[in-house]
């Protein structure tokens, strides 16, 4: 399969899932896949992004050498939601590395902090900063502040990712 063309060519779930079926835990074609996802133009990153994030859905070990690389694409202005949406989904079954944390924390607070992010870029960030809570408890108080604070004005997957959050962050 030429990756490539495959992403050029339509974007669709069946598509998404003819892809992923090709890479499957293959590191190789998972790195060609990362260097089309990075590279561009805009419209292949956005397509290039949902299966990228299927991908490591069933194999998480493949993000490990291209986790920085991604997540520096993610701090650079005028990223498209999707590309977002799927990083911030991708981030969700992996261990972050302690190096790295920081900046999904700093990423993860933008993006709740912000109003014009839409609800599942803020939800997924709910989400990451929950599970690095566990690691990090000076963060508990911040998010559960945020949150209690969004809450009342939010949409309901905001409602319901941080009602579970809340109940996470709040166990002793």
């Amino acid at each position: 399969m030429n990756l490539a063309t495959a992403i050029a060519r339509e974007h669709n779930k069946v598509q998404r899932d003819r892809i992923v079926a090709y890479i499957g835990a293959d590191p190789k074609r998972f790195a060609e896949l990362v260097q089309l996802f990075l590279a561009g133009p805009y419209r292949i990153t956005q397509r290039a992004s949902w299966p990228l994030s299927t991908c490591i859905e069933n194999h998480p070990q493949l993000i490990t050498p291209h986790l920085r690389k991604i997540l520096a694409l993610l701090q650079q202005e005028g990223i498209h939601d999707a590309v977002k949406r799927n990083v911030l989904r991708l981030l969700q079954y992996i261990t972050i590395p302690k190096s790295l944390q920081g900046i999904v924390i700093d990423l993860c607070f933008k993006y709740l902090s912000g109003t014009q992010e839409p609800v599942a870029i803020r939800a997924f960030s709910i989400t990451l900063l929950t599970n690095l809570a566990g690691n990090i408890p000076e963060l508990k108080n911040e998010l559960i502040s945020i949150i209690e604070q969004r809450l009342p004005y939010e949409k309901p997957a905001f409602v319901s990712r941080s009602t579970k959050a809340l109940k996470l962050l709040r166990k002793p």
